[in-house]
């Protein structure tokens, strides 16, 4: 049948094809739009090789679902590296999976052209989605094309999908929107079934599968639900081929031969002449996944139970069978001892593709059924779910399992199983904000393990200390628990343990200003990602990166951010991703975007609830643009991100609240509640030898008369500045790439400079900041000073007046000047002017990046 009103998503799809570079098509629409019939009849008709992949509706998705559907279509090479990524020996190697799917994607022989499918990405698994990033970046390079199917109704605000779509390069991705089929598109289709169109539209809503199964209907009438249409079509076929389909609809997305095995050929042929299921391949499916789910919630509780055991008994056999299929069914079929077997199996697979997500996710549905089992047993389930949860941000739940399984180990009293709990425990109350509880169980795992033969748990103990004291800027004893660890632990040849403390005594020393520690980070990432421990190789990149933004390293820091953020996403570390996106949310705020800044602090913020300190960085930098900008907010980030920081007692935490704490009420003209907070955290940093955070809180006690020592301490545009050198203070700011710090210094001098200071917050729509600054101004007899931008002007959060955001509107639709201008009726040296205004406005350098920015803050629709 022709497709009705996907003339130009088909042309689109044949056109990127035919590009001489790479390209990505979204083709986004509601379940039953018409997605796979569209690119259905595309590959029918492109003249390419087609690789077709699909990720399914699993109980937990397997991990890398399409990339297997993929390599049974290629083998070679693909094939081989895919098991591999099952063999311990190999299970890390997930990069040269990628790369071997790229070759295939990207074979060069003359006239050959290749288009990969992911059908329903909506439901990918984390090792799917780095894929989809993976070669996303590559694309450009790449003539191939990469079409993704998707559900956008079923992508919500938290959905990881948006992370990855969002970093996909912009010129290779075309975004095919399928809108439900009009009323004169649905009357076309009923006048050539025969049917009559009255009520048809207003019964589908234009859902081009709805319509086509009402259209396929038996009887009069429109049926008012597809389940009522469903089940009208299934009463019309026998009894075999009514379970035949029921069996059908319990599989996620298809059903091999094998699983009909015992039905009669007559009652599938059945199935298929009544247009009940379609041939996908050499396998049988309904025509759309709302079709099968209307069988499935037909059946009662009893028979579901029945077909998902008797698919369970003919998958279990196979060995090509994912176990993440297999968990899905015997949790259906209500198989307890077939959950415990599997669930572990699906887990450990999903680990070695770093789907960390997955992985907790199917230990989460063995745990329920583990009561039963010996105490050993269940303990092993439970350490082995909390160090998954763990790596996939989950710290809460994985404290919560790591102290059932140590209250199991204690009734054993084994002491190396209890103090490695113990460690573990350290470890995760960290994560979750509680430091004093995490050194009281550290302290204990080392007197617990000292008591038995020396052994990796006694080692790592040792390093857990040193890191738990680097943590709390003790870098001195850090140093020496390290050396303790790493000496024990060359003895032993534990190569983890030395991984971990050498990323602990770089980072103390790098912490202690010590740019050598730096050579040591390197040294401990490299070990660790030479021996596949991607939390300590993570560990080192993170460390790096925020100490680099600590020292105000700018440059180093932003090179060093975009680095640890590529490896922790595509490692699925998203705890570690979310605290460092807060960090350079940060850096963004000190370098004058903004809107980057607004970007990432959003997005570190979005996804499951996370507690402790690693979301402060966000915190503050929301809480602060929303101060700045004079938002009428409740203030409840900071106040958040001050519980946080008060429960960690750690000087990364403490003192970014504190200045912010202190400028919020520097801005509410009530400075004095910010007072001891600031004094307190002032000492710490001090005593800590950290000369930008005494700075930082210095120059707040002097901004509000308060006391605070010598100046020593200080790091220089800081001690500048308080000494009187405003300009100094703000050349220093300025060749550091720091706009808003620049502009404080500059309100500290003399006329020009203010006015100056002035023009900068206005730009950055630093609002309430310069209203502040005017009324000081005005306060210490500054004869004329500079009005502030119009009202309509300054209640826009860049500071854009309505024309230049007319401009950018344009500007990011890809229109040159020129174009600009003939739209605008002005000429092109004044939309020049414009632009150039508008970059300066939003902090970015490139119109590219203007457009880029506006999407992410929301200032233009998106494309």
């Amino acid at each position: 049948m022709e497709l009705l009103e996907r003339a130009d998503a088909l042309a689109t799809l044949d056109g990127l094809l035919a590009s001489p570079g790479g390209a990505i098509a979204l083709v986004a629409g509601e379940a039953g739009a018409g997605k796979s019939t569209l690119v259905g009849a595309f590959a029918a008709t492109a003249g390419a090789r087609v690789l077709w992949g699909s990720c399914d509706p699993l109980l937990t998705p397997r991990a890398l679902g399409p990339v297997h559907d993929i390599a049974r279509q290629v083998g070679g090479v693909l094939a081989e590296r895919l098991s591999a990524l099952h063999t311990a020996a190999e299970a890390e190697r997930r990069d040269a999976v990628f790369d071997a799917l790229l070759d295939e994607l990207t074979d060069s022989r003359p006239g050959r052209r290749t288009v990969m499918v992911v059908e329903d990405a909506h439901w990918a698994d984390g090792a799917t989605l780095d894929l989809i990033a993976y070669l996303g970046r590559r694309l450009t390079r790449h003539p191939a094309l990469l079409v993704l199917t998707l559900r956008d109704d079923e992508v919500g605000a938290e959905h990881p999908l948006h992370a990855v779509l969002a970093g996909l390069p912009r010129p290779v991705v075309r975004r095919l929107p399928l809108p439900a089929l009009s009323t004169d598109a649905v009357a076309e289709l009923a006048r050539r079934a025969g049917r009559a169109p009255g009520g048809l539209y207003q019964a589908t809503g234009g859902n081009p599968l709805l319509v086509t199964e009402v259209l396929a209907a038996t009887g009069p009438g429109v049926p008012p639900t597809v389940r009522d249409l469903v089940l009208a079509r299934l009463a019309a076929l026998s009894p075999p081929a009514r379970e035949v389909a029921a069996l059908v609809s319990v599989v996620p997305s298809r059903a091999e031969p094998y699983l009909l095995d015992g039905h009669p050929s007559a009652a599938v042929q059945e199935c298929l002449d009544r247009g009940v299921l379609v041939p996908v391949g050499n396998t049988v499916a309904f025509r759309h996944e709302l079709l099968g789910r209307a069988v499935r919630e037909s059946l009662s509780p009893v028979h579901r139970v029945a077909l998902h055991a008797a698919v369970l008994a003919r998958l279990t056999p196979r060995a090509d069978v994912d176990a993440a299929r297999l968990v899905h069914h015997a949790h259906h079929a209500d198989d307890p001892l077939a959950v415990l077997h599997w669930a572990p199996v699906a887990a450990q697979r999903a680990s070695r593709a770093g789907a960390h997500r997955q992985a907790a996710d199917h230990y989460s549905v063995a745990l329920p059924h583990a009561a039963g089992l010996p105490a050993p047993r269940r303990a092993e389930l439970l350490e082995a779910y909390a160090t998954a949860a763990y790596l996939a941000g989950l710290a809460a739940q994985a404290l919560d399992a790591r102290r059932a399984a140590l209250a199991l180990r204690e009734a054993e009293g084994d002491p190396l199983r209890i103090g490695e709990n113990l460690r573990w425990v350290s470890r995760l109350c960290w994560w979750t904000g509680d430091s004093p509880a995490a050194r009281t169980a550290g302290t204990r795992a080392v007197q617990v393990l000292e008591s038995a033969t020396p052994g990796r748990q006694l080692a790592m103990a040792y390093s857990n200390m040193s890191q738990l004291l680097m943590l709390a800027d003790d870098n001195g004893r850090a140093i020496e628990w390290g050396d303790r660890a790493r000496k024990l632990a060359r003895r032993l040849g534990d190569v983890e343990t030395e991984a971990h403390a050498l990323v602990n005594v770089g980072s103390a020393r790098l912490q202690s200003g010590d740019v050598a520690g730096i050579i040591e980070l390197e040294r401990g990432h490299a070990l660790a990602v030479a021996h596949h421990l991607d939390d300590h190789a993570a560990r080192a990149l993170v460390n790096l990166a925020t100490m680099s933004l600590d020292w105000h390293r700018i440059g180093p820091a932003a090179e060093a951010l975009d680095r640890a953020l590529r490896f922790t996403t595509t490692r699925d570390l998203d705890g570690y991703a979310r605290h460092l996106l807060g960090y350079r949310s940060r850096l963004r705020l000190t370098t004058g975007d903004w809107a980057g800044a607004r970007a990432d602090a959003e997005r570190a913020l979005t996804g499951t609830a996370q507690p402790g300190g690693s979301l402060v960085p966000a915190l503050v930098a929301l809480g602060l643009l929303d101060a700045r900008r004079g938002e009428a907010t409740t203030g409840e980030h900071l106040d958040k991100a001050a519980r946080w920081a008060a429960h960690s007692r750690e000087l990364q935490f403490v003192v970014p609240v504190a200045a912010a704490l202190a400028e919020r009420h520097w801005l509410a003209g009530e400075p004095a509640p910010a007072v001891p907070e600031l004094s307190r955290a002032h000492r710490l940093a001090v005593d800590a030898g950290q000369p930008w955070y005494a700075g930082e809180l210095a120059y707040w006690l002097w901004r509000v008369g308060e006391p605070f020592g010598d100046t020593g301490a200080l790091a220089s545009p800081y001690r500048r500045l308080i000494e009187g050198d405003w300009a100094g203070a703000a050349e220093e700011w300025h060749q550091l790439g720091c706009p808003y710090s620049r502009a404080e210094a500059l309100a500290c001098g003399d006329d020009p400079a203010a006015a100056e200071a002035l023009r900068i917050l206005d730009g950055l729509g630093a609002i309430a900041v310069a209203r502040r600054i005017r009324a000081e101004l005005r306060g210490r007899g500054m004869a004329r000073v500079p009005r502030g931008p119009r009202p309509a002007t300054a209640a826009h959060p860049t500071g854009l007046t309505a024309r230049q955001r007319e401009v950018l509107a344009l500007l990011a639709e890809g229109l040159s000047n020129a174009e600009i201008a003939a739209r605008l009726s002005l000429s092109a040296r004044t939309v020049g002017h414009h632009v150039s205004a508008v970059l300066d406005k939003l902090a970015v350098p490139s119109r590219g990046q203007a457009a880029a920015a506006a999407r992410r803050q929301g200032l233009v629709r998106p494309t």
